[in-house]
């Protein structure tokens, strides 16, 4: 669609001899749905909006600098501040690429457990965006059931991490520990917890007049300008654009497992609402097959130059208290040899990079994240262009918006 398409015809004067002039308004960042940081300068003819000026606010997380003075190890708290949503795909994500840097595999047990916790971080994810969005179109039910699945899945995300959102699970080599004994079992609860939900939720939504007018059409996003944008994840899998990291290059044990990646052509809010709720099923699934088919076996690379010691053992054995203060302390701990990777998973809104350099230090020379959310909201002008102010809210809120990661 060509973007003059999307305007309406606006003149400088009327037939009926009153001349008008756009009206500029600030959107943000205090407005409840920009989440406190970001801004919109919107040009307006009336309700529509002519042109806009979109800032994503200065959150200053400044991970990609502060990381550089941390040891490897020491960079992965940092990494749940980014998409603080789903930040177990933060973890594993960074702990991949420092992995692939130092050219080492972990156990196959560890693949399968960072496949889980991954699923149930899309999950709340997922619940968070849709349940949030529908809020703010009047849905207060259905933010208040998804809010209840996800607190099922963070209740299960907190009894394997010790936490429930800052959560600091990964580790180089590995794992901080083992699944639970009763994991399959509280699992069982979560799934049919979230699946209620779930139905409750497609209930109230699918079929509602209020909802369907203003999601069907409006926030059109064709496949080229997605391409252009370089957008990725259910964003860009709403518009035709069928690519998942997950299954185009696999990673970690998504080779080992099936599932399928929804895909719709529209490109608007109802189909980025569709793609949302039907990767939360695929997400279940893939829970399901990697619990039946995981291993036993350890859940960490047992070496000491790269893996950090069990905790307990920090606490009573003098050679693993030597070997945690080796890997944590400046001057010491992972040294991979000198180059550069780029690893990609699939984050909650599409492809998370990261792209480290080593000089052979402990720390690393250069740190790059290439944030899922950022090309998508780089084409946030774009999107509201010739739609309502109203528009503006269900639009944004389909982008998912995560300013942790935007941090430029």
């Amino acid at each position: 669609m060509d973007i003059a398409q999307k305007l309406p015809q606006w003149k400088a004067g009327r037939e009926d001899g009153f001349d008008i002039e756009p009206l500029y308004i600030n959107m943000g960042p205090s407005h409840p749905a920009m989440h406190g940081t970001v801004k919109m300068v919107l040009k307006l003819d009336g309700e529509t909006v002519v042109g806009s000026e979109v800032e994503i606010g200065y959150l200053h997380r400044c991970f990609e600098k502060t990381v550089e003075m941390k040891t490897w190890n020491q960079v992965i708290p940092y990494t749940d501040r980014l998409n603080y949503v789903s930040p177990l795909i933060n973890n594993m994500g960074y702990c991949l690429a420092v992995e692939k840097l130092l050219g080492v595999k972990v156990p196959e047990r560890t693949d399968y457990i960072r496949v889980i916790m991954c699923e149930l971080s899309r999950i709340g994810d997922h619940l968070t965006c849709i349940g949030a969005g529908a809020m703010e179109l009047g849905a207060l039910t259905a933010f208040l059931y998804f809010l209840k699945a996800r607190e099922s899945s963070w209740q299960l995300i907190e009894e394997v991490t010790g936490a429930r959102l800052t959560i600091s699970y990964g580790r180089v080599g590995g794992v901080v520990r083992d699944l639970p004994a009763n994991f399959a079992e509280r699992w069982a609860w979560v799934r049919s917890q979230v699946e209620q939900n779930m139905e409750e939720v497609s209930v109230l939504l699918n079929t509602n007049r209020i909802f369907l007018d203003r999601m069907k059409g409006v926030g059109v996003m064709p496949l080229d300008r997605v391409l252009s944008y370089g957008m990725t994840g259910p964003f860009a899998r709403s518009s035709g654009f069928d690519y998942d990291v997950r299954r185009d290059e696999p990673y970690f044990a998504y080779d080992r497992v099936r599932f399928d990646v929804p895909v719709r052509t529209d490109g608007d809010n109802w189909a980025r609402y569709q793609v949302r709720m039907e990767e939360i099923r695929q997400s279940v699934r893939i829970i399901d097959q990697a619990l039946a088919q995981m291993p036993e076996g350890p859940v960490r690379l047992e070496d000491p130059k790269v893996t950090l010691p069990r905790k307990k053992e920090v606490y009573s054995n003098i050679e693993a208290l030597m070997n945690h203060f080796k890997l944590l302390m400046p001057g010491h701990g992972i040294r991979p040899p000198q180059g550069e990777i780029y690893s990609a998973v699939e984050g909650g809104n599409g492809e998370l990079g990261f792209w480290l350099v080593s000089d052979g230090g402990d720390r690393p020379w250069r740190v790059r994240v290439r944030p899922p959310c950022f090309p998508i909201m780089s084409g946030v002008e774009e999107l509201i262009l010739g739609e309502q102010v109203a528009d503006i809210v269900p639009i944004f809120g389909s982008v998912n918006m995560i300013g942790g990661e935007l941090d430029r």
